[in-house]
């Protein structure tokens, strides 16, 4: 399978991501950018979830319909022609990094796929809704990956 670049010039993959993009900050998404979408990808689909959390994978932005002739998005807007889903907060849209106070880092992946076709999902889709519509048919993807800790 081929690989998407994925990047922010907020954070490097595997540091820290930066307060203004947690709750306890401005709470805006980062900006990102991605190359090497391949040329018959119809839609893309933006996951960025935290495994770590206490409750299981918890959900911070879930964005799916996204042009795939796209190269990015600024910090804190939708990505183009993106449809913004409910995170794991309840909300639409970004919703930050607001691990428990005293654990460890929590890890939050950023993951972008490259599909042939539209995927169809639920509203209030989970990651684990999303990895399985996407993992099978998937063209591509790639995975950022920041860190947070309170």
């Amino acid at each position: 399978m081929a690989g998407i670049e994925l990047k922010s010039s907020a954070f490097n993959d595997g540091s820290f991501i930066p307060r203004r993009y947690a709750k306890e900050g401005e709470d805006v998404s980062p900006d990102l950018t991605w190359s090497g979408v391949p040329d018959d990808a119809a839609e893309l689909v933006l996951l960025c979830e935290d495994p770590d959390a206490p409750s299981g994978t918890f959900v911070h932005w879930l964005v799916t319909g996204i042009d795939p002739t796209s190269d990015g998005v600024a910090a804190g807007r939708t990505p183009p022609g993106g449809r913004e889903r409910r995170n794991g907060y309840g909300g639409t849209g970004w919703g930050g990094p607001n691990p428990p106070a005293g654990d460890r880092a929590h890890r939050y992946f950023f993951r972008l796929f490259a599909l042939p076709e539209p995927v169809s999902l639920p509203d209030g889709a989970t990651a684990a809704d999303v990895h399985a519509a996407v993992d099978e048919r998937r063209l591509a993807g790639g995975t950022l990956m920041g860190l947070y800790q309170r």
